[in-house]
């Protein structure tokens, strides 16, 4: 694809985070399956992980989430043009847990959708409220990533419960100004690997029932081998498109925040594009895998922690399921 540089459409306004009391460490985990904190630790780098209590669902994390981004940008949930939201675990199918969130948080002007794209949920739905914003159909678009693993994962089998988390993380997306934007973006996709990282049944094609149930096929299933390869060629790709797309080089950015799957990916990952880790943002070890929740999550903490200030050069990337990438450079 021909270079794409252009003057900034948007920018991230503010961004929040919530995550759920409940903390599970690799010992817990340990008491109700064959594993323990050394096996998953080395594979992983997960020390820990937040687990959301039952009664409570995506939509009640994703309003938290939303009410952090939306103080944080200073704005009132009336000043909302589009609620975007990103998961892989609505509350229900129908309505939407975008519109879930809405009535919630009382964002009476929104519009407001679902999406889904896994992990790199974060990253699609910033280039969506970034055309949103192009189109003139909004001025201020909440993006939110909100997931409740836990309800969707198999605690029967070790290779898949260890590595997930419950979290939601939020942005407020507007007009980019003079010194704060979107510098670019890049989205992929290969469905033809789908099923090396899905869930088999509850859909329409296979619904719910007695042998859905029995089989336990409506849990996430994955081969991790070759999911772990697809990551790190796909998250390198994305990462050196999304940096010739802004026009910028690896020794220019100030913080590489990466998707929270596994420690050995991010690793994989910050050498190919030659940053060293000391510039790489890190929370897989307390949170684990958050599906989409990961990225908004691990940015909103990168900016409390004053990793990111005004006029930091952010890199962006993830993978997930579909499978789906994707990277972008921000001007914070």
């Amino acid at each position: 694809m021909r270079d794409s540089r252009r003057a900034p459409i948007a920018r991230i306004a503010g961004t929040g985070r919530h995550l759920p009391e409940r903390v599970m460490t690799n010992a817990e985990m340990a008491t109700i399956i064959e594993t323990s904190d050394e096996w998953i630790r080395t594979r992983t780098g997960i020390r820990e992980r937040r687990v959301a209590p039952k009664g409570s669902g995506a939509g009640d994390m994703g309003a938290g989430a939303a009410a952090s981004a939306l103080a944080a940008a200073g704005l009132a949930p009336d000043d909302v043009d589009m609620i975007l939201v990103s998961t892989a675990t609505p509350d229900r199918l129908l309505p939407s847990t975008a519109c879930d969130i809405q009535a919630m948080i009382g964002a009476r002007n929104a519009a407001a959708y679902d999406f889904a794209t896994a992990c790199s949920g974060f990253l699609y739905g910033l280039a969506m409220a970034e055309g949103h914003i192009a189109a003139g159909q909004a001025e201020s678009v909440l993006l939110i990533c909100t997931e409740k693993m836990s309800s969707i994962i198999d605690w029967g089998d070790r290779t898949t419960c260890v590595l997930f988390g419950d979290g939601a993380g939020a942005a407020v997306v507007q007009r980019a100004t003079e010194n704060s934007g979107i510098l670019s973006s890049f989205t992929k996709s290969d469905g033809t690997l789908a099923e090396l990282l899905y869930r088999p049944s509850g859909g329409s094609r296979f619904p719910m029932d007695i042998a859905v149930l029995d089989e336990r096929s409506h849990y996430v299933k994955m081969a991790g081998p070759e999911v772990f390869k697809s990551a790190v060629r796909s998250m390198c790709e994305a990462a050196d498109e999304a940096l010739r797309r802004a026009g910028v080089t690896s020794d220019e950015i100030d913080l590489l925040v990466p998707h929270q799957a596994n420690l050995r990916i991010i690793e994989a990952t910050a050498k190919y594009a030659s940053i060293p880790m000391e510039k790489v943002f890190v929370n897989v070890d307390r949170y684990g895998n958050m599906s989409s929740a990961s990225l908004p999550v691990a940015l909103d903490e990168a900016i409390e922690q004053g990793r990111l200030a005004s006029g930091s050069l952010a890199l962006m990337v993830a993978f997930g399921a579909g499978f789906t990438w994707a990277a972008n450079v921000v001007r914070i």
